[in-house]
């Protein structure tokens, strides 16, 4: 592998299954990544940063071992490295491939598996990705067990062998192959890792403290739309109530001293029902807005 310069700030990026959504995730934190084809070396539009791809399993390690400065991967990951005592967490970032929801590592048989209980396993074979944690998992409530690695196609070896341990975000492929979830081994989400010497650094850690900042605020945006709307000023009061907001809406008056324009950030799920009310409480020229950042 082509080491990276020791110049920059070298950051590993997911590949797989989580490496568009990552893409897309710091173009709207305002960094553009071009990977071109057949490269592990995806192209920054910031000079100072030097990327590689390398996959979720690998980056807690490249990180303690100074390979990389930081990274994005899994806290399944940093859990089954072994490398939480060793790496700077600097934020939890609650996004993924499919959903901004927690991925699930579950403990699941099939459908017309007597088994009930993590107990009714002992003395059976599991099979899993995440092999150290699930050994520890039964080590824990004492349940002898064999934990065999799974290299993919989890789910078909559950009928083969006695049960899985496998990575969830919705449940549907473990319903969809008629599996029974019997446990949660572990949650996890994404997390931006840094090594101790790289965050000694003062440079790169303002810089990654930077690319968390952003980080963080475009996933804070992602549910989150602009409002704007005009209205009468002798109804400010009662559109003002109306409107949720961090602290208060931003007011602002027109060239008509009779009219006030109105600003402020919601839920995007909130848009369908505060339209109609803020239209007969007398708003006019009300438009919505996406958002690439919120920053608290």
């Amino acid at each position: 592998m082509n080491r990276l310069p020791e110049t920059s700030l070298r950051i590993g990026l997911p590949s797989g299954s989580l490496q568009g959504a990552t893409v897309d995730l710091f173009g709207k934190a305002g960094y553009r990544i071009r990977t071109p084809e057949r490269s592990v070396f995806p192209q920054f539009d910031d000079p100072q940063i030097a990327a590689v791809l390398f996959r979720a399993q690998e980056i807690s390690r490249y990180v303690v071992d100074d390979i990389i400065d930081c990274g994005l991967t899994g806290y399944d990951w940093i859990v089954e490295n072994g490398s939480e005592g060793d790496i700077v967490e600097i934020c939890e970032l609650e996004y993924s491939r499919a959903s901004s929801n927690p991925a699930q590592w579950v403990l699941a048989v099939p459908d017309e598996s007597p088994v009930r209980t993590p107990e009714d396993l002992a003395g059976k074979i599991i099979a899993t990705e995440l092999v150290g944690t699930t050994r520890k998992y039964f080590a824990d409530k004492k349940i002898p067990i064999t934990v065999e690695f799974s290299w993919g196609t989890t789910e078909i070896k559950a009928r083969l062998l006695d049960g899985i341990v496998d990575i969830t975000e919705t449940g549907s492929s473990i319903r969809a192959n008629n599996l029974r979830i019997i446990d949660t081994i572990l949650k996890s989400t994404t997390r931006f890792i840094a090594s101790r010497s790289a965050w000694k650094v003062p440079w790169k850690r303002e810089k990654m403290e930077n690319i968390a900042m952003l980080l963080r605020g475009a996933i804070e945006a992602r549910a989150k739309i602009g409002l704007k709307m005009n209205c009468p000023e002798k109804m400010l009061a009662a559109v003002v109530a109306m409107l949720p907001a961090e602290k208060s809406p931003t007011v602002s008056r027109l060239s008509d001293s009779d009219w006030v324009a109105v600003e402020v950030i919601l839920e995007e799920k909130q848009e369908r029902e505060l339209i109609p009310m803020l239209k007969r409480a007398g708003a006019t020229g009300i438009i919505t807005y996406p958002l690439n950042k919120v920053i608290p």
